[in-house]
């Protein structure tokens, strides 16, 4: 079942390829990518509240004398991570659709197949050359996206893209290899990139630290995360804005969720020891990121930083090393991935109105006239900004509430990233819908075929806000799991009762 949920896309996309035409190759991308969202929701209803360890395994021998195994599973972790990518993929699918004709369009959906594949298989791999292999094709696909398809200053935008995230993963399959070969030494079994033989095989603290530095590198890039965001600015500015949805929506959690599955039950001590570091870097990337999302008027770099804000947030509650942060923390990338995704596809229709300006300061004074789509924009405004009753609230509670218990000054520190992200959401809604009309604004209403993009989002949103738990309680054992060894190597000394010192 996990195998069809990861390559129908693809292979519809494929076939959509072979065929030709724009409406054959959009159509069956957009078929292959519904299935796999059927998959997904299956997945769910399946899935036992509570229910630890991997379902629907399936493991097979690949590179027998290299130990690498085609091993996919789904729990808690990767559950709702699943589900959030197909559900981004097909609404950008719809709008990729309805849009404009472009050039080339079989290889643009082809690449939108092939994209969404490699995503779904880095979650699913239970096998760190698998997870590395599947981690370095997905990155492929954006590359071509936004060199061939990009705005203006794609060339410059794709090459600081590539080589940020080639070094990334250049860095992290050095350090798996090691991790393997070290494993693999130390306990006397043959060479295995399984995650559970490394779990089963945890290295000294010296070792685990150097590795430890090679993967945050290579996640940090991805997320992204200051100061390894270099290349966000340029990349956010020129791609598609489908392809940004899907990136900033998608993409970004990988990163995160390779913390939370691969690094900090692998390499506990090193995740113990560099914990501060981290946190460090997630506060760094709060007050970076929206310090610089108050500066700009380029909707799209404001909603860009915003995110990195927002991953800072994820990045502290993963290494609060408590069961509320890290439940917090994966809470928020799916909340993250639902509305940083339509809130682009909003600048796109705001834009469409401004004369094609994405610039604020082409914006306003339509929120009277289209009704509708201010609504929706408010809607989603208020879930980025965490309003209370919103699921992204409930899920900032639980990283601050992890935080608190242990860290409590980064805790009182990153409440003012909740402040700020009011400020800058409320700007930007305020300037793009109230406020004297820009010289190029035409107020019209949102089109039914807009609403078929956006609607399903408000529709998921309002489900997490209502009922949170539907994810909380599926990942609750997973993620205390994923914790455990790490929050144990973080705690103090003086926690150990005497008897056992």
């Amino acid at each position: 079942m996990l195998s069809l949920l990861i390559w129908l896309p693809a292979a519809t996309a494929l076939i959509g390829a072979v065929a030709g035409g724009r409406r054959t190759a959009g159509g069956l991308a957009l078929i292959g990518s519904l299935a796999s969202l059927g998959l997904a929701i299956s997945l769910i209803v399946d899935f036992h509240s509570g229910a630890g360890g991997l379902t629907h395994v399936t493991n097979i021998v690949w590179i027998r004398s290299l130990g690498v195994h085609y091993e996919i599973g789904v729990d808690g972790l990767n559950l709702f991570l699943v589900a959030l990518t197909t559900l981004v993929f097909t609404l950008a699918l719809v709008a990729a659709n309805l849009r404009e004709e472009r050039p080339r369009p079989e290889l643009f959906y082809l690449l939108f197949g092939v994209a969404q594949s490699a995503v779904l298989g880095a979650f699913l791999a239970q096998d760190l050359a698998l997870f590395i292999g599947f981690f370095d094709l997905m990155l492929i696909p954006f590359y071509l996206l936004t060199g061939i398809y990009g705005g203006p200053g794609r060339v410059p935008a794709t090459t600081k893209l590539v080589i940020y995230t080639l070094v990334g993963s250049l860095l992290m399959l050095a350090g798996a290899v090691a991790l393997a070969v070290l494993s693999a030494r130390q306990s006397g079994q043959p060479l295995n990139f399984s995650y559970a033989a490394l779990r089963a095989a945890p290295l000294g603290r010296g070792t685990q630290d150097w590795i430890f530095l090679l993967f945050a590198a290579a996640f940090l890039v991805k997320m992204p995360a200051f100061p390894l965001h270099g290349w966000m600015p340029d990349g956010y500015r020129e791609m598609p804005i489908e392809v940004l949805a899907i990136f900033s929506g998608v993409l970004s959690k990988v990163g995160a969720y390779g913390f939370l599955a691969i690094v900090l039950p692998i390499m506990p001590g090193a995740s113990a020891h560099f914990q501060t570091l981290m946190l460090l870097i997630g506060l760094a990337s709060i007050l970076y990121g929206s310090a610089m999302a108050f500066t700009q008027t380029n909707a799209r770099l404001i909603i860009g930083y915003s995110s990195v804000a927002q991953l800072g947030f994820i990045t502290m509650g993963i290494f609060a090393l408590a069961p509320q942060g890290a439940q917090g923390a994966v809470l928020q990338m799916v909340n993250h991935g639902i509305v940083v995704a339509p809130l682009f596809m909003i600048v796109a229709l705001l834009a469409a109105r401004a004369g094609g300006s994405e610039d604020i300061r082409d914006m306003g004074g339509i929120a009277m006239r289209a009704p509708v789509l201010a609504t929706i924009f408010l809607i989603v405004a208020f879930a980025t900004l965490a309003m209370p009753g919103s699921g992204n609230f409930v899920g900032e509670v639980l990283i601050l509430l992890g935080l608190f218990k242990t860290k409590m000054v980064f805790s009182i520190i990153a409440f003012s990233g909740v402040l700020m992200a009011s400020v800058y959401t409320l700007r930007v809604f305020i300037r793009a819908m109230h406020n004297r009309a820009g010289p190029e604004v035409l107020s019209r209403e949102l089109r039914w075929r807009d609403a078929l993009v956006l609607v399903p989002f408000i529709g998921v949103i309002a489900l997490f806000a209502i009922y949170p738990q539907i994810e909380l309680s599926r990942a609750q054992s997973s993620v205390t799991s994923s914790i455990r060894a790490a929050a144990a190597a973080a705690a103090p000394a003086s926690s150990t009762p005497v008897a056992d010192r």
